[in-house]
């Protein structure tokens, strides 16, 4: 229970301060700017690492769970309870925004600008980017260490930076079902539902290609 709390708490987190610098930044007329965004999201994530990382290894992705254990750091059992704690944690950041800008159309939503298929292909590769960096950084199923926030918040910050405008950015179920769901713009949400998910699995090949053998076995029976 303490790992759920603590996975609850870290994208609780996450998504309150990144959606919600994105709603602050239309609400106050630009004023956090797009570079701002990107880098909270990227600071919010590294400050998460360090502070539960030792608890539940600050995943605060069903995207990245999933990927831990395809890659045999994680236990099966535990991949539905820590997704079912991210989503929870999401949507209750997501209703907290909602009750404080109630104006706000989207809350944060991830939406495509162009072409879904294209938005698709860039949350996979930015995905598959950022669980490299996880998989290579991380201790187990653990993101902690000061190499791994500077690490995971940097190539979250850099991505959101420089393909926030056209995708979203997301990288994470959680982080877009939640603002689609309390917000009602739920358009195109099956990208973000699903790119991140195949981005993430296809960076556990990568890293069996890279690293040694036993960097990645096969999933966690337990």
């Amino acid at each position: 229970m303490k790992k759920l709390l603590a996975e609850f708490i870290g994208t609780f987190a996450l998504v309150f301060a990144g959606t919600g610098a994105i709603v602050i930044n239309d609400v106050g007329g630009g004023s956090v700017t797009h570079v701002g965004i990107a880098l909270t999201f990227g600071l919010i994530v590294m400050a998460m690492i360090y502070a539960v990382g030792d608890i539940s290894g600050a995943h605060l992705n069903p995207a990245v769970t999933s990927a831990f254990w395809l890659a045999g750091r994680f236990a099966g059992s535990q991949v539905l309870p820590y997704a079912a704690a991210q989503f929870l944690g999401a949507i209750t950041a997501s209703a907290t925004l909602h009750f404080l800008f109630p104006a706000h159309a989207n809350l944060g939503a991830t939406l495509p600008v162009g072409t879904a298929d294209r938005s698709f292909v860039l949350e996979l590769i930015l995905t598959l980017i950022l669980m490299f960096v996880i998989l290579n950084v991380s201790t187990g199923a653990k993101e902690k260490g000061i190499t791994a926030g500077i690490a995971v918040g940097a190539i979250i910050g850099l991505e959101a930076m420089f393909a926030g405008p056209i995708c979203g950015a997301s990288m994470n179920p959680a982080r877009s079902l939640a603002p689609a769901l309390v917000s009602g713009h739920s358009e195109q949400l099956w990208i973000y539902l699903t790119a991140p998910v195949i981005g993430a699995g296809l960076a556990v090949l990568a890293c069996r290609g890279c690293q040694e053998a036993g960097c990645c076995p096969s999933p966690a029976k337990n």
